[in-house]
């Protein structure tokens, strides 16, 4: 029988096939940006996807084809087309880092398990903070993605302003929690994880620009207080998901201080804008937040997933997780930095610290900076473009961010219902044909397609192009009418 455990761990097939992959990718990024023709997505119905993955046979001393077939049926972020979700495309370098990670396996729950990436982790976090405006009391960590960190913040809030010991005693009281009716879906879903329930969430109407009406916040908050319910915490979005609006952080941190809430800044997609000297005003009164969630994965070059949660008193990152394990901190201090179990949901972490941190040294802060800038810019640019032309309309004249919804209003006599059925249809016509991806959303019971520039490759002829091929699907849709 074959030596499967020596030849699975064969540093010299390694070797090569490393060779093999990184020299795939460097072609694949360079073809991507050299050939816009070539598609972003080959697009597969669900069930063949499975049934050519379930039937594949890899050869196992040729394990560069393994890696080309995933590449081919895998979506293309470093296509200059490529205008879906909110996922960054990776920096290299970066990327590299992730593999040194995978490599090295160091589960980060206890500082002896992971002390360089621990310690890194402890670098990134100040350099957050610091760019925020928090104090030296300030702290945090990096957690899988926006979703925990949001849910781990708001653990935090209920623990530190519910009446008594909520970890111990459990929940004596109903607790809500306000927030933009805008806000991401993973914000409603922490609250229910948390056994508040659909009244646990008040929602806060926006305005035109999808921005939380500030001046309707005291109203919905003692609406709130008439139901009998404790409210806890104010979460702003930095921005919204579907429309990429910024709350006004700083009314939102007048209210919340007015009520001794605590105040959570949603900034996974929008927070990188603190790098940003010609964006960093839409944050205007971050730095008043108790807490703020930013991911590296959307606007900082990285792989996924890593989310920055940062507290301006550093304390209170201890506050979610109270629970002794004595087989792993015996005769420790209850506020250990270094040991992150702590204070995170997981128990093993990867090191996702390496890749904010390799970009940070090699290329400094201004990497960071020119990426944001150029995508924002680039949302102010294909605004433009919707604005100029006569038969699209924009969700909003000018985004906050890159994030652009727009819709084709035809020609004639359509109802409202014909109009979102016809913007449905291009957006499934443009995944099927592959030369473009976006995606869509529902705003006030309008369909709209939904573009997040994340490329800072992408240019202006390509929004035009874009604009093109959604004039083409409109005019085959009728000539087959």
């Amino acid at each position: 029988m074959k030596d499967l455990l020596n030849t699975a761990y064969d540093p010299e097939a390694f070797r090569r096939a490393g060779h093999a992959l990184i020299d795939l990718l460097a072609d694949h990024m360079g073809q991507m940006a050299t050939r816009p023709e070539q598609p972003v997505i080959d697009w597969q119905q669900p069930e063949a996807a499975r049934a050519y993955w379930h039937a594949y046979e890899a050869d196992a001393d040729k394990p560069e084809q393994l890696f080309a077939d995933i590449l081919k049926n895998s979506i293309h972020l470093h296509h200059p087309r490529y205008m879906g979700h909110q996922i960054s495309v990776p920096a290299p370098m970066a990327a590299l880092t992730s593999l040194l990670d995978a490599a090295l396996n160091n589960g980060m729950g206890v500082y002896e398990m992971g002390q360089a990436g621990t310690a890194i982790e402890k670098v990134v976090v100040d350099v957050f903070n610091k760019t925020i405006g928090f104090g030296e009391a300030s702290d945090g960590f990096l957690t899988s993605g926006g979703t925990l960190a949001n849910l781990t913040a708001l653990l935090c809030a209920r623990q530190l302003k519910s009446n008594g010991d909520v970890w111990t005693e459990g929940l004596k009281e109903r607790t809500a929690i306000l927030v933009s009716e805008e806000a991401h879906y993973c914000v409603d879903r922490a609250v229910r994880i948390m056994g508040m329930g659909s009244e646990g969430i008040v929602k806060v109407p926006v305005d035109d620009r999808y921005k939380i009406r500030v001046e309707q916040l005291e109203q919905c908050y003692q609406q709130a207080l008439t139901k009998g319910l404790r409210v806890i915490a104010l979460v702003g979005s930095a921005p919204s998901t579907s429309t990429g609006a910024y709350d006004d952080l700083e009314a939102l941190a007048d209210f919340a201080e007015q009520h001794q809430l605590w105040f959570h800044v949603d900034g996974a997609h929008g927070g990188a804008a603190i790098f940003s000297a010609k964006y960093k005003h839409l944050l205007k009164g971050i730095e008043r937040a108790d807490s703020v969630a930013i991911d590296c994965h959307k606007m900082l070059m990285t792989p996924s997933v890593a989310t920055a949660l940062l507290f301006r008193k550093g304390q209170d990152a201890y506050a979610t997780f109270s629970q002794k394990a004595q087989y792993l901190w015996a005769r420790s201090k209850q506020e250990e930095w270094h040991n992150l179990a702590r204070r995170t949901f997981e128990c093993t972490k990867l090191m996702m610290s390496l890749r904010f941190y390799t970009l940070y040294k090699m290329y400094g802060l201004a990497v960071f900076e020119q990426f944001v800038d150029t995508l924002y810019d680039s949302g102010r640019q294909f605004a433009k473009l919707i604005v100029a032309a006569s038969d699209f309309e924009g969700a909003v004249e000018q985004p906050d961010a890159n994030i652009v919804c727009f819709r084709y209003i035809p020609e004639g006599d359509l109802s409202d219902e014909q109009t979102n059925e016809l913007n449905r249809h291009i957006r499934q016509q443009l995944l099927e044909d592959g030369r473009f991806y976006i995606v869509s959303t529902q705003l006030r019971g309008k369909q709209y397609l939904r573009v997040a520039l994340m490329n800072p490759f992408s240019k202006p002829s390509d929004f035009e192009e874009l604009l093109s091929c959604i004039r083409m699907v409109v005019s085959k849709l009728l000539e087959n009418a």
